[in-house]
């Protein structure tokens, strides 16, 4: 019987991702979700230190759980969360307005990145 190693593990199954940010009068955070090829979860709840849109906040939000997941060595990741417009943009299917919001950060470009919004059922 031979024995699978954590490395082809790892490029059989992506990481997965969650994000969801939000922007309120008391600041922007961000809530996120990584989860190893093996199934284990780390949870992150971050507050930044700047103000920022919705929108901004759920950029900023994907682009520190990518800068995450490549740290903890993905080297394949699944991205879902709820804003169709930044999912369009990273995808390069929408045009952003703004540069920072329409690559994929440059930390991330050695890692196979799928970003996929979530069904409106599952973002309760």
């Amino acid at each position: 019987m031979t024995e699978i190693t954590q490395e082809e593990i790892s490029e059989a199954r992506p990481w997965l991702l969650h994000v969801d940010g939000s922007s309120t009068a008391q600041g922007s955070e961000a809530g996120i979700v990584l989860t190893t090829p093996q199934g284990d979860d780390m949870e992150f709840a971050v507050k930044f230190e700047f103000n920022a849109s919705n929108n901004e906040a759920e950029y900023e939000a994907l682009v520190l759980g990518m800068r995450m997941a490549q740290d903890a060595g993905a080297s394949h990741l699944l991205a879902y969360f709820d804003s169709q417009l930044i999912v369009k943009q990273v995808n390069g299917e929408y045009e952003a307005k703004e540069e920072k919001h329409g690559a994929i950060p440059p930390v991330n470009r050695g890692v196979k990145n799928q970003v996929q919004k979530l069904p409106a059922t599952s973002n309760s």
